[in-house]
């Protein structure tokens, strides 16, 4: 089934335009699900879990993919639909538009500043003397002027982003298997694949220390849904958006679990902690220091490539938001380069947050696992509501969802599941200290969100514009069933 969102006119409201090609959509894909958690937090769920956090990876990979396919299928029964928050206004009700776009950009504004801190404390380890302030400010003035021009340079920006990524994992898995075969040897033993079950088993922390790796395993997981707001702006979005979602199982066992089996055979996972990258120190064991020096550049872009996402995401997020009443009409609005310059802007200045936040406390790492937490709760809730939006469509759109080309997999059956493991989730994250105080800190969002939507959802304008915003799908809805012209 074809729906083509309808031409613009000069009356009609700012669009974005169509120029992420296909290369572009797989590497945005593909760099949303290599985050920072993976260069950066992998010390620390190694730590915690042991060898079982391959099987953290995989699963929380194996469920999310659902998530990813539920939101597949849903942005192509209607083109018209800018992004997942539009088709969560459309099939919940406007509340579920207002809360899960902001909510989204908030989750995004949160991991900036991870990133923002994940980059100044990488950056002191190469610059020791380097004040912690110089690196946050400088990486948020590149990617605002990377961001202002097209969406064409973001694609291309945050490709060959993503393409670093991917060849640093490929070194690192090429190494480390030359490493184990050639029987290396360090201080800790030598190199094989026995290290993942010879030091305690797969579980060695038994089942809470399997518990405690969710933690800032799901956080490495945020971004993977950004295909999902480039709808938009991709060209051919029917073909792209599939090939984009169904190499998603791939990534997670190439990029997570080979990385990760790597890392612990090459060195027992007893000598990784938090804080550290396990990326650099096995680098630096196979006495590569040039190459740790290039691994860590790696790490810096990497998290580069994760707030350049979020800059991206945040403000297209905004940009719909003010279309649709529930955001300032002032971010509403598009440059002539067809980018919403005000809520570019508005993204970039709450980035500066995380510099503050580096010079709350003494320890960058209890900042950064502090902000991971805070963003994974939210994650949930967006997870959540889109899962929650393809039930709605299953009950109350049947016969789209009969003529879906990409329907997903298991359909309402795996919903519930990935709604069970979402559960666990939240449990796991009761059981850290650390964890807990920001899992209770939360709520407060949530909070101030009701609260703005109560004062929201009376005033004239916006139920104007939720109605102008029905219209519209229902108009394309009906031009889709309309018969296509006969040509002679």
């Amino acid at each position: 089934m074809t729906i083509q969102r309808p031409p613009s006119t000069g009356t009609d409201s700012p669009h974005l335009e169509r120029q992420l090609s296909n290369r572009h959509i797989q590497l945005i894909a593909i760099g949303g699900a290599i985050g920072t958690g993976l260069f950066m937090g992998s010390g620390k769920t190694i730590s915690a879990a042991g060898p079982s956090v391959i099987f953290v990876y995989m699963i929380i990979g194996f469920m999310l993919f659902f998530v990813m396919r539920a939101m597949g299928e849903l942005l192509l029964s209607n083109l018209n639909y800018k992004s997942f928050s539009d088709f969560a206004a459309d099939l919940l009700g406007p509340w579920a538009g207002f809360f899960n776009g902001w909510t989204y950009w908030f989750c995004w504004v949160i991991t900036g500043i991870a990133d923002v801190i994940a980059i100044a404390g990488y950056s002191q380890e190469l610059w020791p003397s380097l004040p912690l302030w110089v690196p946050g400010l400088i990486t948020i003035g590149i990617l605002l002027l990377l961001n202002l021009a097209t969406v064409k340079a973001f694609g291309e920006t945050e490709f060959w982003f993503a393409l670093i990524k991917i060849v640093a994992i490929a070194a690192l898995i090429i190494v480390g298997l030359f490493m184990i075969f050639s029987g290396f040897q360090s201080d800790a033993g030598p190199a094989s694949f026995t290290n993942l079950w010879s030091h305690g088993g797969f579980f060695p922390n038994e089942f809470m220390g399997f518990v405690a790796g969710f933690q800032i395993a799901v956080f490495a997981f945020v971004g993977i849904e950004l295909v999902g707001t480039t709808a938009a702006e991709a060209k051919d979005p029917e073909k792209n958006l599939p090939k984009a979602i169904n190499s998603i199982p791939i990534r997670v066992l190439l990029f997570y679990v080979g990385a990760l089996i790597i890392l612990m055979s090459v060195t027992p996972w007893t000598q990784f902690a938090a804080g550290h990258s396990p990326f650099i120190a096995m680098f630096s064991l196979a006495g590569l220091g040039a190459a740790a020096t290039i691994v860590n550049l790696v790490v810096l872009t990497s998290a580069m490539s994760s707030a350049n996402s979020g800059i991206y995401s945040t403000s297209r997020m905004v940009f719909g938001l003010a279309q649709e009443g529930d955001a300032p009409k002032v971010f509403g609005a598009l440059s002539g380069r067809k980018v919403p310059r005000n809520a570019l802007f508005l993204s970039c200045i709450l980035l500066l947050s995380g510099v503050v936040l580096m010079y709350a406390g003494s320890d960058i790492g209890k900042a950064f696992d502090m902000v991971t937490t805070v963003s994974a709760v939210c994650f949930v809730f967006v997870w959540s509501i889109i899962l929650a939006s393809y039930l709605a469509f299953r009950k109350r759109r049947p016969h789209l969802h009969e003529s879906s080309a990409f329907k997903m997999p298991g359909g309402v059956v795996m919903v519930w599941v990935v709604f069970a493991f979402f559960a666990f989730v939240l449990w796991a994250l009761t059981t850290q200290p650390d964890t807990l105080a920001a899992l209770l800190a939360t709520p407060v969002w949530f909070i101030i969100l009701g609260v703005a939507w109560l004062i929201l959802r009376r005033r004239p304008a916006h139920l104007a514009r939720y109605e102008e915003f029905k219209a519209e799908l229902q108009r394309d809805a009906e031009r889709d069933r309309e018969p296509e012209p006969v040509n002679k």
